[in-house]
């Protein structure tokens, strides 16, 4: 009889389980559930005049500004700049930091040569060189661009020699047992045990990117995001600056997810030990 009761309980515990979990937090908005409280919060400090207009408009007027800007074209014109100014200073800060991180990673010599050079430039911040490159290129579109290229080189030169660096030994010598030349080592074993390295890197850069183009839009720019924003502080439309913000970060996240398909696409081989 006090088996049979322990396994009546045991039975009673096990079923009423799934039954608490269904009254779980996450059931019912999980992690979109504190954004939306922040929002309404937010929205209900500016009508109620706790948030005053010029400190931060409300997210019902920013929608409607959002709105007025798309059907304008006012936003889309502005976005365009900005993203041909990011695609340029990433094809050329990513190109430098392929080549130097090939260099450094497959040869001894290549690494005494670059690699100290990328740790002092590792130690400047992108930044600070922001005055240097107004003197030096003027206060058009080469020090923006300027800018993200050197910011987006190191964390692809890093991650890529990190990963050329790390490659098994083992898998090495495999290729050496097939015959395969010098070249062929690299094309076929290195360069694709590398990939995941260097599309970690290359997220980093994304991010960066979007990070320098804030502050480098800021100088002197009669177009773009940073345009739009220092007009708006001008005239203390608050919710103009929230729209090219949340702008911003939509570029940032959607950068990252673009990174996440190709590493989804490359990586297909790679097994993976998160359970689904």
């Amino acid at each position: 009889m006090a088996v049979l009761a322990i396994e009546d309980g045991t039975k009673r515990r096990g079923t009423s389980a799934p039954a608490a979990r269904g009254f779980s937090i996450s059931r019912f908005g999980g992690r979109w559930l504190s954004p939306v409280v922040l929002l309404l919060l937010w929205e209900a400090g500016s009508r109620s005049g706790l948030i005053p207009e010029r400190t931060l408009a409300a997210p019902s007027a920013v929608i409607g500004t959002l709105i007025d800007m798309l059907i304008s074209g006012e936003l889309p014109s502005n976005l365009l700049v900005s993203f041909a100014r990011v695609a340029a200073g990433l094809v050329l800060g990513v190109t430098l930091g392929l080549v130097t991180g090939l260099m450094a990673g497959l040869s001894r010599a290549g690494e005494l040569a670059i690699d100290p050079l990328m740790q002092i430039k590792r130690t400047i911040p992108a930044l600070a060189l922001t005055p240097l490159f107004i003197v030096w290129f003027g206060i058009g579109e080469t020090p923006k661009i300027a800018l993200i290229a050197f910011a987006t080189i190191f964390p692809v030169y890093l991650n890529l020699y990190s990963g050329i660096r790390g490659v098994d030994p083992r898998l090495l010598d495999a290729a050496k047992s097939f015959g395969l030349s010098r070249w062929e080592q690299i094309w076929h074993v290195v360069l694709p045990a590398t990939l995941p390295s260097l599309l970690v890197g290359l997220r980093y850069a994304l991010s960066i990117s979007i990070l320098v183009l804030v502050v480098a839009e800021q100088i002197n720019a009669s177009a773009g995001l940073g345009y739009l924003i220092n007009n708006a502080r001008d005239f203390m439309r608050t919710d103009i600056i929230v729209v090219c913000l949340m702008v911003y970060a939509i570029l940032g996240l959607g950068a990252d997810w673009l990174v996440r398909i190709i590493e989804a696409r490359a990586l297909i081989w790679r097994p993976s030990i998160v359970e689904q």
